[in-house]
């Protein structure tokens, strides 16, 4: 018998939340509300495989480029998902355009959480 490998429960922070929320209605409004909704649910997707296997993503370049070794990240292109895991919960910080400014945004917003 195989046993299933423990569950982590994802916690998108409220700025996570409005990241998804600012990404879908940029490509409603700018491409099409069915394009929109297939990135969410990609999005979405690869958030629920966090809660199986979190520690399969590497940690944030940006971040690790000076010292901080807390978070990782996992991609849906261009989309970049930033997380940390603490004890057995996955705390999603950032979803962005990983064509952007990320070490700027990374530290801004990280520093203030």
């Amino acid at each position: 018998m195989t046993s299933k490998p423990a569950r982590y429960e994802v916690v998108l922070t409220e700025d996570a939340q409005r990241d998804l929320e600012e990404i879908c209605d940029y490509i409603a409004e700018h491409d099409a509300s069915a394009k929109a909704a297939h990135v969410l649910a990609a999005i979405e997707k690869l958030l629920a495989t966090l809660a199986l296997f979190p520690e399969r993503s590497p940690i944030t370049k940006e971040l690790l480029s000076v010292g901080i070794r807390d978070y990782r990240e996992t991609y849906f292109k261009p989309y970049r998902v930033i997380y940390r895991i603490v004890n057995r919960r996955v705390y999603v910080y950032l979803i962005v355009d990983g064509r952007r400014d990320m070490q700027a945004l990374l530290m801004r917003r990280l520093l203030r959480s």
